[in-house]
């Protein structure tokens, strides 16, 4: 492939992680040499820092949830967890609807001072509930996009009905997809990095979807999912997120070889490491129908896209909108969040947009997004949540 053919998102990208891997390996070895001369350390004290950075580097545990919950449901493709403080029903209850991307959905949950739950909670909202995406198996591999619709469906149905509905990522779309098919049961609809338009801005995922099917064909895929007995594993995906900036990686690693006297930094490092190394499987059918219908063919945005037996109309979305974007993320560009507002049936007085500063995964747990975004939010939405006020 010649820079002419390649897309200039990917260009652009290898040349940000070239520059990103040589600036974060001079800004690592220079921390840890000025440590190190602080401490006054032997060569045998250097081999022992080694020793602790690569047993704590490839340790990997079971990320989990931060916050008490309880199981009130459970279907073959996902659980439902409630938060809910149980002295206070009045108020129409929450949904959120995690990623599903080969990560545990415990991310919306990431830690106790990193909890988009807490900080729902904490707004007011105080009937909350999650779904946990259970990664697939052989008995799950042929569930369907109209599998996941029809759990979101029972979900709201158990809860009460009707839902303020808070979807990340690909949790968004399908949160996206769900209120256009039951408008009738979403209050209100929150979407954070979620691409609702999968080819606006400068679509990354897109332009290597088309380096890898330039005649949209999904030869390559069906050959994974089938090599795979018919689901995607879960390290397929984070390869693919650390190809697309792996100067992330490496950052990662030679920060803590720099740190790795730092137990704060340790935590943090583990922390992360445990959720975004853990992967789960896709199941295959479902994997197959999102690449064709919404990252090659992007069918949402032009009106095409049919779950089933029914038309997916945008324009019959018309509860308020909350569109979360990071003006750093690379995965998800804010114009193919904020896409919905075009293309949305809702009253432009009744969307909000917000944008952070930051990147992808700091959309849903990083500290500034959930202390200056995702407070405010919620606490709008659970204003107008009141079942009073709703039945006024």
């Amino acid at each position: 492939m010649t820079p002419r053919t390649c897309p200039p998102g990917i260009l652009t990208a290898s040349a940000d992680s070239a520059l990103g891997g040589y600036g974060a390996l001079v800004h690592a070895t220079t921390d840890y040499w000025a440590s190190a001369l602080d401490r006054r350390i032997t060569p045998v004290g250097v081999g022992l820092d080694v020793l602790t950075w690569w047993t704590t580097a490839t340790r990997r545990d079971r990320p989990r949830w931060a916050s008490r919950n309880e199981v009130v449901a459970q279907w073959p493709i996902a659980r439902l967890r409630s938060f809910s403080d149980p002295g206070t029903p009045d108020m129409v209850a929450t949904l959120l609807l995690p990623p599903q991307a080969g990560h545990d959905s415990c991310i919306v949950d990431y830690a106790p001072d990193q909890s988009q739950i807490r900080t729902a909670l904490s707004a007011g909202l105080t009937r909350v509930f999650s779904l946990d995406w259970i990664g697939a198996t052989v008995a799950t591999k042929d569930a369907r996009i109209e599998d996941y619709i029809a759990v979101i469906d029972e979900a709201v149905d158990r809860v009460g009905g009707r839902v303020n509905l808070v979807g990340d990522c690909q949790g968004g779309w399908l949160a996206v997809i769900y209120a256009a098919m039951h408008p009738e049961s979403v209050h209100t609809l929150t979407i954070a990095g979620a691409p609702v338009d999968f080819h606006a801005g400068e679509p990354l995922i897109h332009d290597w979807l088309t380096v890898l099917s330039p005649a949209k064909k999904l030869a390559l895929y069906r050959r994974i999912v089938a090599a795979n007995r018919g689901i995607l594993p879960g390290r397929f995906l984070l390869a693919g997120f650390m190809a697309m900036r792996p100067h992330g990686e490496l950052d990662r690693q030679l920060q803590l070889l720099a740190h790795v006297n730092d137990a704060e930094h340790v935590a943090r490092y583990k922390t992360f490491e445990t959720w975004f190394q853990h992967t789960q499987a896709l199941p295959g059918a479902f994997y197959l129908w999102v690449v064709e219908h919404l990252f090659l063919n992007n069918e949402l945005i032009k009106g095409t896209l049919r779950v089933g037996d029914e038309s997916v109309d945008l324009g019959r979305i018309t509860c308020p909108l909350y569109l979360l974007a990071g003006a750093a993320d690379h995965i998800t560009p804010p114009p193919q969040v904020y896409a919905l507002a075009q293309h949305a049936g809702t009253d432009p007085k009744m969307i909000t947009r917000r944008q952070t500063s930051g990147g992808h995964l700091g959309l849903f747990m990083g500290h500034d997004a959930l202390a200056n975004h995702w407070a405010r939010l919620f606490g709008d939405i659970a204003a107008r949540s009141s079942l009073a006020r709703v039945g006024s």
